[in-house]
């Protein structure tokens, strides 16, 4: 039978496992209420924190290694800052090991490189369908969880609900009174494309109605510009999802310079409610993903493994929020 472990101390007291970990590390942004209640669930309790832990907490290994690939994508760099600002408030150090590729090669080269300096545990920002094999081959005795990763493998992830934000601005679209919505995806090969391909479909099966062929196209401005010319010539779309803010900022110039108003001819959604999205001409209505509870519950999930020793079959899904903005107005009068 097991001793208590930290998850126990912070179900007693009431409190996250960061929270804990702040208390027993010393950290001083924890208020004397708190620290005095979590003082006591260890005492009631009895609990030792074991060697990995105990690394983590006298800073003989207080240090978690992330893997993210070398990017300026909002989406994986916001959640590598969230991972940093979340592990600091914590009490622990981040040593980021950036990668060109998300492939085998240098996933499994990173996180040698991590291990070579003891870091307690690893989280990978792992996207796109080339790490997840590379993932299931590292050693089993590492603290590992991956972000935004795939979904299939048995490997402790943390995600963005994907499908979730997808069918929310589809449904915002259609309650618009929009017949049908077109969609401009992301790249093939990344399960957040996927997961939005999936929701657009099913808000669209849902409602009963048509489901357009699909618009593929990459992450950049340059990508939804070009996707928008074509769309902008087809006076039967009036509604336009596409899988991040930066497609959405290139139709929308496309548009513009079609003569087609939004969101009085064609509205449009995007995703990700990049800082800029709110001064787009009009202000884009957008689905805004929570990396700030990702990254929470990433470092709970590592500490929890480093705590038991143990590596299941754990997910974790995130719900992100629709933000309406004024790019989304009913369908022009036929």
């Amino acid at each position: 039978m097991r001793g208590p472990a930290m998850t126990d101390v912070a179900r007693l007291a009431g409190v996250s496992h960061q929270t804990v970990s702040r208390v027993l590390n010393g950290h001083p942004n924890v208020r004397e209420q708190t620290r005095l209640r979590v003082q006591a669930a260890i005492t009631e309790l009895g609990y030792r924190p074991n060697r990995a832990a105990r690394a983590l907490v006298t800073g003989r290994s207080q240090v978690i290694g992330v893997v993210a690939q070398n990017t300026t994508l909002y989406g994986p760099a916001s959640l590598l800052a969230a991972l940093e600002q979340t592990a600091a408030e914590a009490g622990f150090a981040v040593s980021v090991g950036s990668v060109r590729d998300l492939d085998h090669r240098s996933i499994s080269a990173a996180v040698e490189r991590h291990l070579a300096h003891r870091v307690a545990g690893i989280v990978v920002i792992a996207p796109v369908e080339s790490a997840g094999e590379a993932l299931e081959r590292l050693p089993q005795d590492v603290p590992l969880v991956t972000v935004d990763g795939d979904p299939r493998r048995p490997i402790p992830l943390v995600t963005v609900d994907q499908v979730a934000g997808a069918r929310a601005a589809t449904e915002h679209l259609l309650a618009a009174g929009h017949r049908t919505v077109w969609h401009v995806s992301g790249p093939s090969d990344w399960f957040d494309s996927a997961g939005r391909i999936e929701g657009w479909r099913e808000a669209l099966r849902q409602a009963g109605a048509e489901i357009p062929p699909l618009v593929p196209a990459d992450w950049s401005a340059a990508a939804g510009y070009r996707c928008g010319q074509m769309l902008a010539r087809m006076p039967e779309v009036t509604a336009v999802f596409t899988a991040n803010d930066h497609l959405a900022l290139g139709v929308l110039r496309a548009l513009h310079e079609h003569g087609r108003r939004v969101p009085d001819d064609i509205s449009v959604v995007g995703f990700d409610d990049v800082p800029e999205a709110a001064y787009f001409i009009p202000p884009l209505t957008t689905v805004r993903p929570d990396f700030g509870a990702v990254a929470a519950a990433s470092l709970d999930l590592l500490l929890a493994q480093i705590e038991s020793q143990t590596v299941g079959p754990l997910r974790q899904t995130i719900a992100p929020t629709l933000v309406p903005r004024r790019s989304v107005g009913p369908p022009p009068a036929r």
